[in-house]
């Protein structure tokens, strides 16, 4: 079997998250056997675009999609000398989650199979709140919502507002107090039926997040999550000395390189991948691997597109260290909809094992006849 053509598609209207508007760009890797293989990385689709095609395609035409490993080095290659953590990971990733795919479509299988076999029966998940009910407005509502559809766990990030008018430099008793608020609520109401993880998107300052940090103990959340940029790992080991709490850190590293000063310095006490950025399923795998290997568990960052869903959640299956994996009521109960038909959501707090071959997950027909697609294909040379 050999690719005979790369092909990038991406809808031109995309959703809301808390940064702003995002698409979600899929990767086609076309075989002379007429399988192919669907990957997704997100959030910037003429980014990705271009380093696929003008940096990728060609170290892809023509070889043997199942020599995935040799694949993934000769990319890294094509984009390394330049610097690589950004678009040029991303693109990276959507090509190797469709490469495994496409094996697995080849050989019958799901995914999961191909990393090992499945370690679980069912993989606990927890809602990230980009959700129709406001986590700031109406928290205990929100938490409610969820209980009565068994998920026992949330993700929000009540001080992310604060953090945009102070610049993440300061902040005052009152504004914790603000910040503290939807925690405080949905705590008082349901105690620890409902786990809370607390976001923090990067936004803050060392002294403030050690604030923060001293602040929810009293409540115990379930992690701080990438409560600094990513940049500093020294400072990351400063925040975890200073809060019993644990930190969760952080879909914005790529590689295992970056992973790697993340583990040896002890910061982290939760590894959170993310397969659509951090260099593929090829990549998530082996960080997973490098955590075990500190006793430190995985919990998958989840909030792109319905094919990183499937992926994560084939990776979920595989590792034995998975704490818990992320989703988004809103993403696989609406907008995934229109995009892949329905899928199915967890029950009492678990989703089943994904199914395949591959992924086992593709397009609607109906999406790529849209008007609003924009499509772009490079074949081999006849």
């Amino acid at each position: 079997m050999r690719i005979t053509a790369i092909e990038t598609l991406y809808l031109a209207g995309g959703i809301t998250v808390h940064a702003g508007p995002i698409q979600w760009l899929w990767v086609k890797i076309h075989t002379d056997s007429g399988l192919y293989g669907l990957g997704e990385t997100y959030p910037h689709p003429g980014s990705e675009e271009a380093v696929i095609h003008s940096r990728l395609a060609s170290r892809l035409l023509g070889q043997d999609p199942g020599r995935i490993e040799g694949l993934w080095a000769s990319m890294f290659d094509a984009v390394s000398y330049s610097g690589w953590a950004g678009a040029e990971m991303r693109a990276i990733s959507a090509v190797d989650t469709a490469l495994w795919d496409l094996k697995g479509k080849a050989l019958g299988v799901p995914v999961y199979e191909l990393l090992g076999g499945a370690t679980r029966d069912k993989i606990r998940t927890y809602n990230t709140c980009y959700d129709h009910i406001s986590f700031l407005d109406e928290p205990v509502r929100l938490a409610e919502s969820l209980l009565d559809s068994g998920i026992t766990g949330m993700k929000i990030w009540p001080f992310d507002p604060i953090a945009k008018r102070t610049g993440g430099n300061y902040i005052t008793p009152a504004q914790i107090r603000e910040g503290l608020r939807p925690l405080r609520l949905i705590k008082e109401k349901f105690g620890d039926s409902m786990e809370v993880a607390m976001e923090f998107h990067g936004y803050w300052s060392l002294p403030c997040a050690i604030q923060i940090a001293r602040a929810c103990e009293e409540f115990s959340p379930m992690w701080l999550e990438e409560m600094l940029g990513q940049d500093n790992m020294a400072a990351y080991r400063e925040l975890a000395s200073s809060t019993r709490l644990p930190l969760t850190i952080s879909e914005r590293l790529m590689t295992t390189w970056q992973y790697r000063e993340l583990l040896a310095n002890g910061a982290a006490r939760i590894v959170m991948p993310d397969v659509a950025w951090c260099g593929g399923l090829t990549q998530a795998k082996k960080i997973a691997d490098m955590g075990a290997a500190h006793y430190l568990p995985v919990a998958p960052h989840n909030c792109g597109g319905p094919i990183l869903h499937a992926a994560t959640m084939h990776l979920a299956a595989a590792v034995p260290n998975l704490n818990i994996a992320e989703s988004v009521r809103r993403h696989y109960a609406d907008e995934y909809l229109p995009i892949v038909g329905p899928i199915d959501g967890p029950r009492d707090g678990f989703f089943d094992l994904p199914r395949g071959p591959g992924l086992g997950m593709d397009l609607l027909p109906s999406v790529l006849e849209r008007a609003d697609l924009v499509r772009r294909r490079i074949d081999c040379a006849p």
